[in-house]
């Protein structure tokens, strides 16, 4: 009987090893033969043609089986343990959550592969042939609508190639400038040939050179399009010349429509003012430039409830720095965010999390409109300056923690995601469509009626596809390899498992969440398996437990989630819901109106379950806004919430200062994650908008110099107990005393290296003796560490000045002075 010879290949595509003691695990006997019991064969462990890591088994199948369908899978030893299932993608089942590949046997044989990623599968990567000392390059893309793909070489001065194709290089010494390539697999991927195109035998020749795909779509039109997996895209402006003629710069180019750029991921620039170039010369290998990475007298945190967050927005920093040569303001760089690492470290953060950094729509930008996940914006200084800031970061003992975007895509995506190889709705393969065109006759605008909205700024992914999901998977991958980045914070989860609705009529669609939740669970699950302390959250409103629970019992996987409920309800400006206690909003007010302190007891007891709290986000700095009455109100930075919009001079200012370290100094005393964003903690007051941030920015080292000195002093030393206190970085907290019309709250925190008492005054009346009363308060003395009332805080004092004693019955009198926070540490 003749015997059929298949081969399984494994491909990490990273280039760090991560697997030992791979097992091929399928369903057929030690002969071949189909079989309901999963058998093991050792894997082969060898350097793949793409340069990473790779495994290859061979199985001889019986020929009686031709026709059967055979399940498999890998195990092997990871980071996160012994004998791990490395297969992360789940069955295209909406309904399963199984984990293994399938084939049905033919007579050919032939091979099985599985990426873990696509960071060196697809886009221009290095390709390493047998017997070549020096590594060609291969140019790879998904278009599995297109009847023809091409690789077209642009050059370095405009990086852009138009319409009609003027752009595409003359250059004798970039021939052939336009390269074909060839279909290889049936999942509709092209690639070029080294043996039809000759030069592409050298990746040094293509190394730094501009490049764009020419596609020749399902209907014969000709689209040029940008590589998705493009670790550079060439542009730092605004400008988009919508497919005409352009005979301007790379520098003003919007970089989500210029040239991809070829680079080569195992080389660093090492002069950082040189890194933000698109063709530096100076180089040192990645090893080498990562090998001093930390340092033993600035540890990192390793547990999320040791983090405390600082989130960063890298456009705004710099102040009001304008171009020298155009006059213009410039957005903020890597330059100027390397220059507040000291200024950060004084403070005492030991996290930073960036506003999202992948490639985007335009400069002046948030960043939540990503166009390339693989590339770093290059208006904020690009990828080598990126890392490194993560390299400094980790230096000063500071995670990097990267918002991303997958709940849409830019809303401009043409040249990028939107009609890749098709004019066919429903054959738009980035975006989510359902049924035909023709089902939705009265969609606006005609045709879009089959895609799903889901309270973004964009219609969703295709989750259900599989390469789709493979991208941003790819892309965290890459992060988190050639980066180093620690953790990321995923934008509107809910956008991904919870809203999506037909565009057509607004009816739930099953199917796009069940497979967003397939997607997300996979991103976490594959994270882990790289590395299994990455910190991942999550803004997710819904306030599903299985989102923070494990994949293996069915949840995404995440860490923590963005505690929107704890800002409303401390904060309290960003919406006029009556149920939310806005207790500094209502303060704000100067009176003696009661504020619902028990509302707010709530959610701070809430928070210790996996949730990210906060007193100041990007989303609430002054973009967020609701009606009321005739008037628009729109949310603002701390400070100014404090007083309720009053001047902020004089005595005004010291209230609104002493009302801000109260709400400050409870989320970082929280049993939750606390995060603040850039400038609160030097008293930040212009607002933070979308469209308007590079008018508003501040200058926070000179902010700490002059009126915010009072403010960062307190936040230092505040974040200075909280790293002396272990008790303050676990999840436990205890509730004791919560008074509406007094305006009380007090909490305590303990472990079994330490117990402290939390008392908040939000009344600008001072309590000289106020007696707190709970049988769980513990008989024993107590003495204040810290008070927000301070004069070196500027405040009016009231302290608690030597012991204070609990008695028996779990009494203790304490001085609370107005709007104050007070600690107290158990002797």
């Amino acid at each position: 009987m003749a015997q059929i010879s298949m081969t399984f290949l494994y491909y990490t595509g990273l280039r760090q090893p991560l697997f030992t003691n791979a097992r091929l695990s399928g369903t057929w006997d030690s002969a071949g033969r189909f079989s309901d019991t999963w058998t093991d064969t050792p894997m082969e462990a060898f350097q793949a043609e793409d340069g990473a890591p790779a495994f290859r088994a061979t199985v001889i199948f019986a020929e009686s089986d031709v026709g059967k369908t055979f399940h498999w899978g890998v195990r092997a030893d990871a980071p996160r343990g012994s004998n791990l299932w490395i297969i992360p993608t789940e069955l295209s089942d909406p309904a399963s959550m199984e984990r293994y590949r399938t084939f049905t046997l033919s007579a050919a044989g032939g091979e099985q592969r599985y990426y873990l990623t696509h960071c060196r599968r697809l886009g221009a990567n290095k390709l390493f042939l047998q017997g070549s000392r020096d590594p060609a390059i291969r140019f790879a893309v998904w278009a599995p609508n297109a009847q023809k793909v091409e690789v077209v070489r642009g050059n370095l001065e405009s990086a852009y190639i138009d319409d009609a194709g003027n752009g595409i290089s003359t250059k004798p010494d970039e021939s052939p400038a336009v390269i074909p390539m060839l279909r290889r697999t049936d999942a509709g991927i092209w690639e070029t040939d080294v043996t039809t195109t000759p030069a592409l035998n050298n990746f040094q020749n293509f190394d730094h050179k501009p490049y764009m795909f020419r596609v020749t779509r399902d209907d014969g039109s000709v689209a040029y399009r940008t590589d998705l997996y493009s670790r550079c895209q060439l542009g730092r402006g605004e400008f988009n010349p919508q497919g005409k003629t352009y005979s301007g710069t790379w520098r003003n180019l919007d970089g989500s429509k210029s040239c991809s750029n070829v680079v080569n991921p195992e080389l660093v620039v090492c002069d950082f003012t040189k890194a933000a170039e698109p063709a530096p010369n100076d180089w040192v290998d990645e090893t080498a430039f990562w090998r001093d990475e930390f340092r033993p007298d600035f540890p990192m945190p390793k547990r999320i409830n040791d983090l405390v967050i600082y989130e960063m927005h890298v456009g705004s920093l710099g102040g009001e720095k304008e171009c020298g040569a155009c006059g213009r303001l410039q957005v903020g760089s890597f330059k100027d965010a390397m220059d507040l690492l000291g200024y950060l470290a004084d403070l005492g953060v030991n996290a930073i999390e960036l506003l999202p950094m992948g490639q985007f729509q335009g400069s002046m930008s948030w960043g939540y409109g990503t166009s390339h996940y693989m590339a770093i914006e290059f208006a904020n200084g690009g990828r080598d300056q990126f890392k490194h800031f993560v390299r400094a970061c980790h230096r000063h003992g500071m995670a990097v923690i990267l918002d991303v975007v997958y709940n849409h895509y830019i809303a401009d995506g043409d040249r990028d995601e939107w009609m890749y190889d098709t004019n066919n709705h429903e054959r738009n393969i980035y975006y989510w469509y359902e049924s035909r065109p023709g089902g939705y006759p009265n969609d606006n605008p005609p045709g879009h009626g089959g895609y799903i909205d889901n309270m973004s700024t964009g219609y969703a992914p295709r989750y259900w596809e599989e390469m789709v999901r493979t991208m941003f998977i790819s892309s965290a991958a890459m992060l988190i390899s050639e980066f180093h980045i620690d953790g990321f914070r995923v934008d509107q989860t809910t956008s991904i498992h919870s809203y999506p609705v037909l565009h057509a009529d607004g009816s739930s669609s099953s199917g796009a969440k069940a497979f967003g939740v397939k997607f997300l669970r996979e991103w976490c699950r594959t994270l882990r398996l790289i590395k299994p302390n990455v910190f991942l959250m999550a803004e997710d409103h819904s306030g599903w437990d299985k989102v923070t629970q494990d994949t293996e019992a069915g949840g995404l996987g995440f860490d923590a989630v963005w505690y929107a409920d704890y800002y409303h309800h401390l904060i309290g400006d960003a919406q006029n819901d009556s149920s939310r206690a806005r207790l500094l909003w209502a303060a704000g007010f100067g009176d003696d109106r009661e504020l619902a302190m028990d509302r707010f007891a709530h959610v701070l007891w809430v928070s210790q379950f996996g949730k990210v709290v906060y007193h100041e986000s990007h989303d609430e700095a002054g973009n967020s806004s609701f009606r009321e009455g005739d008037r628009d109100v729109h949310s603002a930075r701390t400070l100014v919430v404090a007083v309720n919009n009053a001047p902020l001079i004089g005595e005004t200012r010291r209230w609104a200062e002493a009302r801000t370290r109260v709400v400050a100094g409870v989320t970082l005393l929280s049993p939750g994650i606390p995060m603040f964003f850039m400038g609160e903690e030097v008293g930040a007051a212009k607002p933070f908008t979308h469209d308007n941030f590079i008018h508003n920015r501040e200058d926070l080292p000179g902010l700490r110099a002059t009126t915010g000195a009072y403010m960062f002093k307190f936040y230092q030393d505040i974040l200075a107990l909280r790293s002396h206190e272990s008790a303050l970085r676990t999840k436990n907290v205890d509730i004791l005393h919560v008074h509406n019309q007094n305006r009380i709250l007090v909490f305590r925190r303990q472990d079994n290296t330490g117990d402290l008492l939390i008392a908040l005054n939000l009344n600008h009346v001072s309590y000289t003796a106020y007696d707190v009363i709970n049988d769980r308060i513990p008989r024993s003395n107590w003495n204040e560490v810290l008070n927000s009332n301070n004069p070196q805080y500027n405040g009016w004092g009231n302290l608690n000045n030597g012991q204070r004693t609990a008695d028996g019955h779990g009494k203790i009198t304490l001085a609370l002075p107005g709007n104050s926070i007070v600690v107290l540490k158990r002797q």
